[in-house]
């Protein structure tokens, strides 16, 4: 049995999340962080290591360049993290769209 996995229970509706795209494989969500003005969670329905999502991550890659697009037309920010070193704090995989801010600065 799978240990507790809370973008799961987002999926089967079991925790509540503000969905802002759904098909049959893929959902965005609004992240209940707040980093960024802007900070969504895009995901496969099926439970996947970031590692197995990223081995054909062109169609969940696509859905979160679009919804990005969207929502940050000013510009913005697909980030995925791998591991404790990284900030990977959930084990479904998952890539961050960031944005609705200047995202960083130039260091001349």
């Amino acid at each position: 049995m799978r240990p507790y996995c809370v973008f799961c229970n987002i999926v089967a509706r079991k925790e509540p999340a503000n969905i802002l795209y759904e098909d049959d494989d893929i959902i965005v969500i609004q992240n209940v962080l707040r980093w960024v003005p802007i900070m969504l969670l895009a995901m496969p329905k099926e439970h996947k290591t970031q590692s197995e999502m990223w081995e054909d991550v062109s169609r969940i890659g696509k859905v979160a360049a679009e919804v990005g697009r969207q929502m940050c037309p000013g510009g913005f920010r697909l980030l995925s993290n791998f591991g404790y070193d990284a900030m990977q704090s959930q084990e479904h995989a998952h890539l961050h769209v960031l944005g609705g801010t200047f995202l960083g600065h130039y260091v001349g």
